[in-house]
């Protein structure tokens, strides 16, 4: 199988349509299920692509292309592009701003508490160190039944405070941030992850290099 069919079968099993992801906005699923009220259409001009909450990993300055991936940790797609983002954050260090933001899916039991787990270590300023971990080691806890807690075990190998860690995690002003992304997301009509906007353009990945293709014509602009 080519690479690109590869990444083409991964994307496709991200997918996911704009009312399912409005339900993950309602609904916790590691709590106890509760019928849940059909969600609202989202209405309005959409959100921002980046605001004062959005985490950035590299900032290029003004005037810089802007690249923004909307992930799921748990998302194989997503850990496929990791590296290759990584690669070329080093490739274009100073020139590019890169940008990411949640959007975890409903059929990855353990998106939303990855997702807490960076936000946790955002709030003692660990949010790279965290999101670098959760890709690295996504075939460690993808899929176990206590993903949270394999969590728990990265906050303290890097040092946080597990006592604030925790409370962060366990705060419903924690699951209202990731939620604040993916409510963005869908407004601006994402519909699968990984997704990369690059200078508020939405790409259709078709290949691995597709990124890069688009990250060159924004600076020869």
């Amino acid at each position: 199988m080519s690479r690109s069919a590869a990444v083409s079968i991964s994307v496709l099993v991200g997918a996911i349509v704009l009312i399912v992801a409005a339900a993950l906005l309602i609904v916790r699923p590691w709590e106890p299920s509760t019928a849940a009220p059909a969600p609202a259409a989202v209405s309005g001009p959409p959100a921002e692509l980046v605001d004062e909450t959005t985490h950035i990993l590299d900032d290029a300055g003004e005037g810089a292309p802007v690249v923004v991936e909307f992930l799921d940790y748990e998302c194989p797609a997503c850990g496929q592009f990791h590296p290759i983002v990584e690669e070329l954050r080093s490739t274009y260090a100073g020139e590019v701003t890169f940008a990411v933001r949640y959007f975890p899916l409903p059929s990855h039991d353990a998106a939303i508490p990855a997702a807490l787990a960076a936000e946790a270590a955002a709030q003692q300023g660990q949010f790279e160190a965290m999101h670098e971990l959760l890709f690295d080691r996504q075939q460690e806890w993808a899929g176990t039944e206590d993903a949270a807690a394999v969590f728990r075990g990265y906050a303290e190998e890097l040092g946080l405070d597990l006592e604030a860690y925790d409370a962060a995690v366990a705060d419903p002003a924690t699951l209202d941030r990731v939620a604040l992304d993916a409510n963005a997301g869908i407004s601006l009509g994402v519909q699968s992850t990984p997704t990369f906007f690059v200078d508020g353009e939405q790409l259709e990945l078709r290949d691995f290099a597709d990124l890069e293709t688009a990250i060159q014509a924004a600076l020869e602009q």
